[in-house]
């Protein structure tokens, strides 16, 4: 496929649905649109199809989740300082809620394929101008995540390099390295990056699930295998159940990323909807495995007591020393920096479709919409995702910030806000577009009970991200950068809104393109639809 381009085609929805329709007028008709379709076709770059399959769509979203950092980031705070050992019950609860917002995403996946996922979305089931709003805050999220990671990446390469081979080395040098990697390989197709997210991916799981599993063949540690972790009601117990609840949800980050790669992927309309549900189920059911086997093999009371003192990593490393051997923690700590690489990897290639699609609708800058010739990459909109990752990292380093206390916490908390709302919005979304259009296809669960159950308990997770800001944040929590997290969010948010509104006003033949710019051939691909490639 040498030249990716083809026509863009309106959505199937005959008019705007407003927000009081998709809710049953029950938030009213504030953010819904007006009118009016894309009556005409428009030539657009298109990126390059059959790129990716099922395995290769399920590690580029696992990635983003990133397992290895997700256990090791979030797993000590939890234990330490908010459900304690029912942490993992945590996890459990986490799963169900994210498993029943899925139902409603994947229903949407079916009829709608589209790089810019949650935008395409948002805009079908609730309105352009809601579409539009959401689509700045989806974009601002997944651009601040990569940087966020070289953050942490760059902690983990510093200290483990400095640890086990005596060389000290700037952060900065390490964060330069992979962003110049990062960009190098996102030039080229999505296939390139999803076989070397493959292989860190593997590493990375296999790791976790050796300790785990070592604990549980030689019966645990000093409480054996106890049974009170996954009580699913120690969920909600310990000094700080929202604190810990609210880790448990932020390590799923990432998963819904599957949409983005439908226009790539073989056979989008089987593909997406299956490396969604594989995506969030395992992740869940492996978060849930290693953190109680982690916990069973410190015990109970060391748990808390090793998750809350100075060196919370050692709920990992004490494990796979006792019950592998001390060649296991020297492996752990060198895929602690593959794993973060991954996941900055897979969040670059994010938001490198989020600016493809908003560019190719004609907002920003169109170039931002053109692919490469020979790759099918978004390769315009992956080199600004560069600039602004370098640009952001950049500031944090000449500010003197640390990589991992202030880079990487204060933008993940920014964009993790962000994209909490945008799913909540997506959920309801569904219900919205369901309401309107493919009659054949409304169901009372999956289009309209469990878009409304998982929107209902993901807005329940930005109110405990609300709540547990500063204790999120820890020692960052003081900075001028974290006070404007929730006014970055605002603005950024509702100047969607403003834009949207603008367009409707002064410009109707660019509000008709929000977020309609869809593939109009992808259930036409494969002639085997149930052929996977890599």
């Amino acid at each position: 496929m040498a030249q990716n381009t083809g026509p863009a085609t309106a959505d199937d929805t005959p008019q705007d649905t407003p927000v009081g329709a998709a809710l049953g007028g029950a938030l009213g008709g504030a953010l819904g649109g007006a009118s009016g379709g894309v009556g005409s076709s428009r030539e657009v770059h298109r990126l390059k199809a059959n790129s990716v399959g099922l395995v290769g769509v399920v590690f580029m979203a696992v990635a983003t989740a990133a397992p290895i950092t997700a256990m090791t980031g979030n797993l000590p705070i939890a234990v330490g300082f908010g459900n304690g050992t029912g942490a993992p019950a945590g996890y459990l609860f986490a799963t169900v809620v994210l498993t029943v917002f899925s139902v409603g995403y994947v229903a949407m996946a079916k009829r709608i394929t589209a790089a810019g996922a949650f935008y395409g979305y948002i805009s079908h089931g609730l309105g352009r101008i809601a579409g539009m709003a959401s689509g700045m805050l989806a974009v601002l999220a997944y651009i601040v995540f990569e940087a966020s990671i070289v953050g942490v990446f760059s902690y983990f390469a510093q200290t483990t390099v400095r640890d086990q081979l005596g060389v000290d080395v700037p952060w900065i040098v390490y964060a330069a390295a992979m962003l110049v990697v990062t960009a190098v390989l996102a030039h080229f197709d999505i296939n390139l990056t999803a076989k070397a997210l493959g292989v860190m991916l593997v590493a990375e799981i296999a790791v976790l699930f050796a300790v785990a599993t070592a604990v549980l063949i030689h019966g645990g540690g000093p409480d054996g295998i106890p049974l009170q972790p996954v009580n699913p009601k120690n969920a909600f117990t310990g000094a700080s159940a929202g604190l810990g609840l609210f880790f448990a949800f932020w390590s799923w980050v990432g998963f819904e990323s599957t949409a983005m790669y439908g226009e790539e992927s073989r056979n989008p309309k089987r593909v997406i909807p299956r490396a969604t549900l594989i995506s969030v189920t395992g992740v869940g059911l492996f978060y849930i495995y290693v953190s109680w086997m982690t916990i069973a093999g410190n015990g109970l009371a060391g748990s808390v007591r090793i998750s809350s003192g100075s060196s919370p990593l050692d709920l990992f490393f004490d494990p796979a020393r006792t019950f592998i051997g001390p060649w296991a923690v020297s492996a752990f700590q060198w895929l602690l920096i593959t794993g973060s690489f991954a996941c900055g990897m897979a969040f670059h290639q994010c938001a490198s479709r989020y600016l493809y699609a908003i560019g190719r609708e004609g907002f920003i800058h169109p170039a931002l919409g053109r692919t490469h010739p020979t790759h099918g990459s978004p390769h315009i909109a992956s080199y600004v995702q560069s600039v602004i990752a370098v640009v952001l990292v950049g500031a944090f380093w000449a500010t003197g910030q640390d990589p991992y206390t202030h880079l990487y916490t204060l933008l993940a908390i920014l964009g993790t806000m962000a994209i909490l709302i945008v799913q909540t919005l997506c959920s309801f979304a569904v219900i919205g577009y369901f309401r309107h259009n493919h009659p054949e296809d409304r169901h009372w669960f999956k289009t309209f009970t469990a878009p409304l159950l998982g929107g209902i308990g993901m807005l329940a997770v930005v109110v405990l991200l609300v709540i547990n800001l500063h204790t999120a944040a820890g020692t960052a929590a003081g900075s001028l950068f974290f006070t404007a997290i929730p006014w970055i969010v605002g603005v950024v948010f509702f100047g969607g809104l403003a834009l949207g509104l603008y367009l409707r006003a002064r410009r109707p033949e660019r509000y008709d393109l929000i977020g309609r710019v869809v593939l109009e051939d992808a259930t036409e691909r494969a002639a085997d639809e149930d052929a996977v490639r890599v």
